[in-house]
């Protein structure tokens, strides 16, 4: 016979382990001040504000791997702090010592540390040989658990769409990507589902691969909700110095789309770019759908990012700022860190990967088109199509005051 005192012990140890908070594993190529890690992984250890308020984590980071150690790390005393392992590989990480995998969550920040460039200006931070270590431990389990990747998923397209195919082989919720999307947007702009967007631009500021990639996110999660959904990238190139401002002068609807996405920047200088920026880049993208775009990078002008879109049936065009917060807290990183949890805890990405294999193959591409000379260069392969999320996802909360520096 089962007692009342049984039962009730025995629902409430249900309800703890349901309650219990899930399990991660950290992997990080280096966590020092003010690096992605401290941004994204400090957020999932101590809590962030989100939405006006104080949210508290909804994981538990219980292993780390941290493939460089700089000086100035700070994975020992944040580990010591919360009382997690640091692990000397990626697979004991994940396995917490033993021999199976035994996290519920893996989030790799593959960003910052003292990597080579490759010839074409390439950083090489190894996104691909330590996700290729997870997925290992994956297929040695016959289990697989939710991972999120920071930024673009690798610097070779053939390398990231195997991460991308990994995912859907192995069936396990697939996130990456930067914080550009999801930021406060001054003023808050979201385009309906099916816009018939025409053309668009983007602005912002360099090095051309490393925020290269935060500018085509920008543009991507804006174009991505026109009419048609997203279907690809026909064609890309890279244009530098004199001849950005040649192409723009013949293109005057671009011209005027640009002049209206500087005028949203918060922070650019009196006048024209032309004057203040020695080394201008612009990336063209044409998409299979028709629809042209264009992203300037302005070094020495503006450090906001900022988008502008012709749409059919408007004789103005929308446009809008993509605001980030420059000093700690990094507020806009809040949101994304919101987003990873929410898919760790509930394995539903809150927007398609897709975006991020695009925008990765985009800029690889791109870096080709500029190691080239500026070459008009065919993407067949960026064939990508998917739908952009229903939901509006990006931060519209009160915006967290600076930390006084002491």
């Amino acid at each position: 016979m089962i007692s009342r005192r049984s039962l009730l012990t025995g629902a409430l140890a249900t309800r703890s382990f349901a309650a219990a908070p899930k399990r991660i594993a950290a992997i990080v190529t280096e966590y020092r001040l003010n690096s992605h890690a401290d941004v994204i992984v400090g957020r999932l250890f101590e809590g962030y504000d989100w939405d006006g308020r104080r949210q508290a984590p909804r994981v538990r980071v219980v292993s780390m791997y941290t493939d460089q150690v700089p000086k100035n790390d700070m994975s020992r005393s944040m580990a010591a702090r919360h009382n997690v392992t640091i692990y000397p590989t990626v697979r004991e990480a994940l396995t917490l010592g033993g021999d199976m995998l035994a996290v519920d969550g893996v989030v790799l920040v593959g960003e910052h540390g003292n990597y080579p460039d490759n010839e074409k200006g390439q950083k090489l931070y190894p996104r691909y040989p330590l996700f290729r270590q997870i997925v290992e431990v994956f297929r040695q389990s016959k289990r697989s658990v939710p991972v999120f990747s920071d930024k673009h998923l690798s610097t070779d397209w053939d390398k990231a769409k195997w991460m991308y195919d990994q995912s859907r082989e192995l069936r396990f919720p697939f996130m990456a990507g930067s914080s550009l999307p999801v930021t406060w947007r001054h003023p808050p702009l979201e385009l309906d589902l099916g816009t018939p967007v025409e053309r668009a631009v983007v602005t912002f500021y360099g090095p051309k691969e490393a925020y290269g990639f935060h500018a085509l996110e920008s543009l991507q999660c804006m174009v991505e909700r026109r009419k048609g959904g997203e279907t690809g990238i026909a064609a890309v190139q890279c244009l530098e110095g004199p001849a950005v401002w040649r192409w723009t002068d013949s293109n005057p609807f671009m011209s005027r789309l640009l002049e209206n996405a500087i005028a949203r920047s918060e922070s650019r200088k009196p006048g024209s770019p032309r004057d203040s920026v020695k080394q201008p880049i612009l990336f063209l993208l044409e998409y299979r759908s028709g629809l042209s775009a264009a992203v300037y990078m302005l070094n020495g002008y503006s450090r906001d990012a900022t988008f502008s879109a012709d749409v059919h049936g408007r004789p103005e065009p929308l446009s809008t700022e993509f605001w980030l917060q420059n000093g700690r807290p990094f507020s806009h990183f809040s949101a994304l860190v919101h987003y990873i949890e929410q898919m760790l805890v509930t394995g539903r990405p809150a927007y398609p990967v897709e975006r991020t294999l695009l925008t990765t193959g985009a800029l690889a591409a791109l870096m080709d088109s500029s190691y080239q000379g500026g070459k008009r260069l065919e993407t067949p392969h960026l064939e990508v199509a998917y739908h952009a999320p229903k939901a509006s996802l990006f931060a519209r909360g009160p915006v967290p005051p600076l930390e006084i520096k002491s």
